[in-house]
């Protein structure tokens, strides 16, 4: 699902064929397995310990009422069903020999796996995708410390900007495949890139992925907002064969590009101290505000940003390099509490600083204390004491009573 440079492709067909060269196919083919196949693969003793962790079952594992057409009878979806120490414990195993058997039953499974037909692959990279699983690996990192993610973010952020983003214009492209179409982004495109370059930033501290974000903030504004009433239309308005250009609000398979807009823009008026940007949030809230009141379940990611703008939003500013241990060990901390509504910066003394600097006055002071990581946390940037003590950062996340 990912191209060689780093972008996402859009999708890969559930359906696929059971044998190379013959017509039969069936839903999830490629990566379901029956029971006797695993035992014939593995030999008893090893398919039994991983059946019981994957938990394979003779009869196939779909659950009840999930399997309408009864393709999944007698196969297998695997899932992980006991930790490695509960599996360890009950298999009388230590966890090292279980997770190098698991490891290797993995591995011939996955050989045979690859031998199957494959499933269509739908290879177009759309912007707007992109940049929802820009943001997911970027807070799949923040959470889960494991650095592949924020490797994946990284790439994919870079491809749009090398392949769907022209600078000259400052505007996105919609998708590529074999190159960039002629279609410009929608706004979504926007919405969703933007989002995920303000989580990359949050991941990864590198300042250009903020300088990008606001770049976009701005075009997004151009071409989409309408500054008689509010709120972001779809389109430009540049097509003459779209004859109606709607707002959308309504949050189902993909958040709508306004509630996501809001969000976005209550953050860059934290980061960039720009009353314009919260200006513009709040007004395109007050203009889908009868429609969230009537009808809240539609827009659920409205509401988070409903709430983000009630809430006074915290500031978490390190000071810190960004590679210290130190730092990451407080980071760590951050991501390890439920702590909604703020906005994380890095003071790393360098072009991140100096940037931030630029409209937050306060950060050119933000320093280490004796050459260690060190935690401000700030409510509209009034700080509490800075600290360099792991423990005292972990009480100032409390919420207070």
């Amino acid at each position: 699902m990912t191209h060689e440079s780093g972008g996402f492709y859009s999708a890969e067909d559930a359906d696929s064929f059971f044998e190379h060269g013959k017509p039969e196919h069936g839903e999830g083919a490629f990566y379901v397995w029956s029971h006797d196949e695993i035992a014939t693969l593995l030999g008893p003793e090893k398919a039994n310990r991983f059946n019981q962790f994957y938990g394979v079952e003779a009869s196939g594992n779909a659950p009840p009422g999930s399997d309408p057409h009864n393709e999944f009878t007698g196969k297998n979806i695997l899932i992980q069903r006991l930790t490695l120490g509960e599996a360890a414990k009950k298999f009388g195993q230590s966890e090292a020999a279980l997770r190098g058997e698991l490891e290797q039953s993995r591995e011939t499974l996955f050989g045979v796996r690859e031998k199957r037909p494959r499933p269509h692959l739908d290879d177009k990279i759309i912007t707007s995708w992109n940049g929802l699983m820009i943001g997911a690996f970027a807070k799949a990192y923040q959470v889960l410390g494991q650095p592949e993610y924020l490797t994946a973010a990284t790439e994919a952020a870079s491809f749009v900007q090398d392949h769907l983003y022209q600078s000259d214009s400052r505007k996105l492209i919609r998708n590529y495949r074999d190159g960039a179409s002629e279609i410009e982004g929608f706004v979504d495109d926007y919405a969703n890139m933007i989002q995920g370059l303000l989580d990359l930033y949050e991941a990864s501290f590198n300042v250009q992925w903020l300088e990008w974000a606001r770049a976009l903030q701005s075009t997004q504004d151009r071409l989409f907002f309408d500054d008689d009433s509010a709120g972001y239309y779809s389109a430009t308005g540049q097509d003459p064969s779209i004859l109606l250009r709607l707002k959308e609000d309504y949050d189902g398979a993909e958040p709508s590009p306004n509630s996501i807009s809001i969000l976005n823009l209550l953050r860059l008026a934290q980061i960039t101290a720009d009353e314009s940007l919260e200006k513009r949030a709040l007004a395109t809230l007050s203009y889908f505000s009868d429609n969230l009141a009537a009808q809240p379940a539609s827009a659920p990611q409205m509401l988070a940003a409903f709430t983000f703008s009630l809430a006074k939003p915290k500031q978490i500013v390190f000071a810190a390099r960004r590679d210290a241990e130190d730092f990451k060990k407080m980071f760590q901390t951050l991501h390890k509490t439920f702590f909604p509504n703020k906005i994380v910066l890095l003071a790393d003394g360098g072009k991140g600083q100096a940037y931030l600097a630029r409209n937050l006055p306060f950060l050119k002071s933000a320093a280490p204390l004796e050459n260690k990581a060190t935690a401000f946390v700030c409510e509209d940037f009034v700080c509490q004491l800075p600290t360099a003590d792991l423990e005292r950062f972990k009480t100032l996340l409390r919420p207070a009573r």
